[in-house]
Parts: C-alpha cells; structure tokens; sequence
C-alpha cells in the first residue's frame, strides 16, 4: 500500500526527513525538535551516513495527530494526556479531554465576538465624527459602553 505524501508518492516505509515532515504537517522544524526533546513523540532514528532525522510512518502519523491539536490551541500538557490515552483506549478520558477543550474554544470565540463587536461599534462611532453626525456619534458612545466592560 502506498502513501501519497504532500511532496510525492512514497512507500509506506520510506522514513522521511525533517523538512518533509514539516511541510506534511505545518509544524516547523524547532516545533518536532522540541515536541521529540521533550518526550512529546519518541526518539527520531536517524539516517547512519548524515545524522538527519529520519521519521517513519508511526511518527509521521503521531505527528499529524499532534499538528491537529495543536492547531486547537490545545496544550502540550494535554496533548500528552491525549496521548497516553489514546494508548490505553480510555473513551472516557479522551472524551473528556475533548470536552474540556471544546469548551475552552468556546470561549475563546466568545472572546473573539466581543472584541469584534467592540471593533465595529469604534468605526461606527469613528465613521458618524467624521461624518459629523453627532446622533450617529452618541448612539454608538451608548452601545459601546457595555461592551468595554465586556472586554475586561
């Protein structure tokens, strides 16, 4: 069975190198030095004549995996915890792992909808001064009150 890699077709054993797995993953290059020294994904064979890192499919795979959550905003410590259920096949664990960061993104969309509001409401009250539309002007001043105490 064959695997189709972003920078071509290989052979499901064919280890691939650092940048490659990069590129595959988005992940930089420092990030899957990192994520291996810190025990976040095993030790990374290397080739014998260069020294490079060589990846084979498992890590490759884990990797991905780790790409994905990351891109969550989800924590190292958690992407370890998903890890070491995952292996276990603790449903329950990773459910709740899964819970808690969805919530956490919830959040942080909610966040996100308060400083765009608090962002719009500013053109709009930027936009009646230049304008000079005092009413337009005060309309906003009243309905970005509530909203500043929101961003805090």
């Amino acid at each position: 069975m064959a695997m189709t890699y972003r920078s071509g077709a290989v052979d499901d054993a064919t280890p691939l190198t650092i940048q490659q797995v990069s590129r595959r993953t988005g992940l930089s290059e420092p990030t899957l030095r990192y994520y291996e020294k810190i025990g976040l994904i095993g030790a990374v064979g290397r080739d014998e004549s260069s020294g490079h890192r060589r990846y084979g499919p498992a890590a490759v795979e884990t990797i991905e995996a780790l790409s994905c959550l990351r891109s969550t905003g989800m924590s190292v410590r958690d992407m370890r915890a998903y890890l070491a259920h995952l292996g276990t096949g603790d449903a329950s664990r990773l459910r709740e792992l899964f819970q808690d960061n969805a919530e956490r993104v919830a959040q942080e969309i909610e966040r996100m909808r308060i400083r765009l509001r608090y962002l719009q409401l500013k053109a709009e009250l930027w936009a009646a001064r230049d304008l000079g539309d005092t009413a337009a002007e005060q309309r906003a001043v009243t309905e970005i009150t509530p909203v500043i105490a929101d961003l805090r």
